[in-house]
């Protein structure tokens, strides 16, 4: 996956296209419809159109999380910063907002993006959302944009989250999750359509791990339920039996929204 980040900053940088769109090659082209039509244009509208362009998310957590003026947010797995940067304008100048990336070139496009947005209360660290290089309870808010389903070290990641939060922080995600038990050969099916859902955790499984690191008040929030039919010229293309493999995939891949709050 890192391959894959960086290969599309790259190629907003050469400006050969939308870098999850269809006008991308295959080997960068990722989880439409998962990235389509989540951000309102009254927000992207104030925000550099390569930051736009390098959304590889599933969702608009800095629209549900409720941040205010004055907190302290980090995304994990930040990518060219649009998320990042809408933060940053809602906490306002006495609020500062991380973005943490292990990508080079996403880094300095979200750099980039940062210099031409103008917004100076942003700063995007280097670093593994496994291993966040910040200190123990510093940060309100710990957003992230269908980032944390790719990682293979999930519970280390939510210790990770758990320990920079302050007490009382907030952990406010987007991430592709799946419903109910789906076999491993479906799966794999689905991986063609949509990269993104990659290492997906059933919803019950995702509740579990975040109370195991001590989390409460936990809620996970469908926010675009995948139906077989949005896929369904895209796997015929591949030789796959749509109609066979549609009871087993309509409606068990969803984003969601997953809040939690830190005691």
């Amino acid at each position: 996956m890192k391959e894959k980040y960086g290969a599309a900053a790259l190629l907003v940088q050469q400006a050969r296209g939308n870098a999850c769109g269809g006008s991308t090659p295959s080997s960068t082209a990722c989880c439409d419809p998962i990235t389509n039509n989540l951000y309102d244009t009254s927000e992207t509208e104030l925000l550099p159109e390569d930051a736009v362009k390098a959304s590889l998310g599933c969702g608009n957590p800095t629209a549900l999380a409720q941040l205010h003026a004055g907190e302290t947010v980090l995304d994990l797995g930040s990518g060219g910063g649009i998320d990042v940067l809408l933060s940053a304008r809602r906490v306002g100048p006495t609020g500062k907002a991380y973005g943490l990336d292990i990508t080079d070139g996403m880094l300095a496009l979200a750099n980039e993006n940062k210099r031409k947005a103008g917004v100076e209360n942003v700063e995007f660290l280097k670093g593994q959302i496994e291993n966040i290089p910040l200190p123990d309870n510093t940060v309100d808010v710990i957003i992230s944009n269908c980032v944390i389903n790719l990682s293979a070290a999930k519970d280390r990641v939510l210790r990770e989250a758990f320990r920079v939060l302050k007490p009382g922080g907030r952990f406010a995600v987007s991430d592709v999750v799946t419903r109910g038990e789906i076999p491993p050969e479906i799966r794999k099916s689905v991986l063609l359509w949509v990269g993104c859902v990659a290492g997906a955790l059933e919803e019950n499984d995702y509740r579990g791990k975040l109370t195991a690191v001590g989390f409460e008040q936990i809620e996970v929030q469908p926010t675009r339920i995948y139906r077989t039919e949005d896929a369904r010229e895209f796997l015929t293309s591949k030789g796959i039996d749509v109609d066979a493999l549609a009871p087993h995939i309509d409606g068990k891949f969803l984003s969601a929204f997953i809040h939690a709050v830190k005691p």
